[in-house]
């Protein structure tokens, strides 16, 4: 028993991790998809509407289902929360990203994506979600990772080096050799528009992961939050493909990949991802969900050289190595953190024992906080834990008086 109790508890502590990493996979499989689809000259305005009409339509059935008894009244301000999620996530933050990754390769898209920690950081610091004291070691890790972050990132941008010669991508390489110049013509077009696309796309997306962290606090139904931010993007997305799109040809799709890109998207990356970024972001904050984004370039890079053929660099790899250095160092920070609000969380339960063991279980405790090097504030240790007894005494009663009844 003690066995499967440590082990669940294990298990407890490695879920928040689990959930991240499977949603890196899940991200790398629609970056590669998706970039098949744009080549084949599908609208990333529709893939937008298909994308979240899916994802619609496979998440609203457990949320009616499951959260019918728990599912909080829509104010006006929650409404506008909501509209303004569907607005960053599904519109913006989406459509700039496809176009950049239409201007560039799944591999750049992904390295320019990296940034998202770095915003979401320094935008909770500014909207005090996250508490900035440099003078603990946790704040200085978690801001030296996300400097080394940034930095691997812009090192596989600007630096390509050698091309690293694969087993399994040789072949493919110089099948596709033929044409070098206008693989290089290709490539190198609107390469800077690009960019900028995904660094507008990247802002909006770590808007969106504050302003997500805010509404559920007072909109708790994790389900029907997802449902409606997809909803509400569906619906935005019409009216923005209406504008940008006139031809109605666009909306055609088949049996083929547009349709995969836009179910996969829409069900894994969408309904799924908004659903556990959700939870996971409930209890560990939007600095722990985005630290994981840098594997997924890594990832991506390496189903680009199978499927795509894309090139590895030496800058490629070196920028990998900092970027899972930085990503180390933040999540090492995000542990201390997070193992300090345990700890000053089981000091209630403390108190509410009494005697010697309260006493003995208060001196554990303490002891577990100074060798976390976790600071208490001064007014928390100086303060002396009386267990609290109530005594219950029969309270007096005055005495009866008759009172002669008025005669008629």
């Amino acid at each position: 028993m003690e066995g499967q109790g440590c082990f669940g508890s294990f298990f407890q502590r490695c879920k928040p991790y689990i959930a991240m990493i499977s949603l890196q996979f899940g991200y790398a499989g629609m970056n590669i998809i998706t970039k098949v689809s744009l080549n084949r000259g599908m609208s990333h305005y529709v893939l937008v509407v298909y994308r979240h009409a899916f994802a619609t339509a496979a998440i609203a059935p457990f949320a009616l289902v499951l959260e019918r008894k728990v599912r909080p009244k829509i104010t006006f301000p929650i409404f506008m929360q909501l509209f303004v999620l569907g607005l960053l996530g599904p519109v913006i933050d989406q459509n700039f990203y496809y176009a950049g990754l239409k201007f560039t390769s799944p591999t750049f898209s992904c390295a320019m994506s990296n940034m998202l920690p770095a915003m979401t950081f320094v935008m909770a610091v500014l909207c005090r979600m996250e508490k900035l004291d440099m003078k603990k070691i946790r704040c200085q890790a978690k801001v030296v990772g996300t400097v080394v972050t940034v930095a691997g990132a812009m090192l596989m941008t600007l630096y390509k080096g050698n091309v690293i010669n694969l087993v399994w991508s040789e072949h493919m390489h110089h099948s596709q050799s033929n044409s070098p110049a206008q693989a290089a013509v290709i490539s190198d077009k609107d390469w800077v528009t690009g960019s900028i696309l995904l660094i507008i796309a990247t802002l909006a997306w770590a808007s969106f992961f504050i302003l997500q962290a805010v509404t559920m606090r007072k909109y708790a139904a994790h389900l029907s939050l997802t449902t409606l931010v997809c909803f509400i993007g569906t619906l935005q997305s019409i009216v923005v493909t209406f504008v940008m799109e006139h031809r109605p040809s666009v909306w055609t799709i088949g049996w083929d990949m547009n349709l995969l890109a836009a179910a996969y998207a829409g069900i894994v990356s969408s309904s799924i991802a908004y659903y556990v970024q959700g939870l996971v972001m409930q209890k560990r904050g939007p600095v722990f969900v985005t630290a994981f984004s840098p594997l997924m370039m890594i990832i991506v890079a390496i189903m680009g050289s199978f499927i795509l053929a894309e090139k590895i660099y030496v800058g490629g790899v070196l920028g990998a190595v900092l970027i899972v250095m930085g990503l180390y160092s933040v999540l090492w920070g995000k542990y201390k953190e997070y193992k300090e609000k345990e700890a000053i969380e089981e000091i209630p339960e403390a108190v509410k024992e009494g005697g010697d063991h309260n006493n003995g279980r208060m001196a554990t405790v303490m002891e577990d906080i100074e060798a976390n090097g976790i600071e208490m504030p001064k007014n928390e240790t100086n303060r002396e834990f009386v267990p609290v007894l109530a005594i219950s005494a029969p309270i007096p009663q005055p005495p009866m008086i008759a009172v002669e009844t008025p005669k008629a």
